[in-house]
């Protein structure tokens, strides 16, 4: 197999993917070395609400800015008149990743335009 030369693409695709293994390597090692021991920080943020059915849906969307995955995360919707609660509404998701968005939609029979406010808060989470 001396006389067998490659020719220009064949070194092409072998520098490409070199290159490309490189980069995923290198991320990995990275993303290891600079991973933290934070515990899950979930950030609750809610969307525009849409009428469906008679039905007032809220898009939830679960944001995890900590190192850790949380599992079972259950997450409370409130909307509020003052100090009165009007009503409340709740959905768990399964599991939350490590610096991963997650969404949801919770419901409502009152209409959120005619509260002063909605508040959310995670209601708990499991460390899997």
């Amino acid at each position: 197999m001396s006389g067998v030369k490659k020719n220009w693409l064949e070194w092409s695709v072998f520098a490409v993917g070199l290159v490309l293994i490189s980069v995923l390597i290198g991320y990995l090692v990275y993303d290891a070395v600079t991973l933290g021991n934070d515990p899950p920080v979930i950030n609750v943020e809610l969307g525009t609400v849409e009428m469906q059915d008679s039905r007032y849906l809220v898009p939830v969307t679960l944001r995890n800015l900590g190192d850790e995955t949380a599992a079972e995360v259950a997450v409370e919707v409130l909307l509020m008149n003052g100090d009165q609660e009007v009503e409340a509404a709740e959905f768990t998701t399964d599991f939350l990743p490590r610096r991963s968005t997650r969404k949801g939609w919770v419901t409502f029979r009152t209409d959120p335009a005619t509260v002063e406010s909605m508040e959310t808060h995670v209601l708990g989470y499991r460390i899997p």
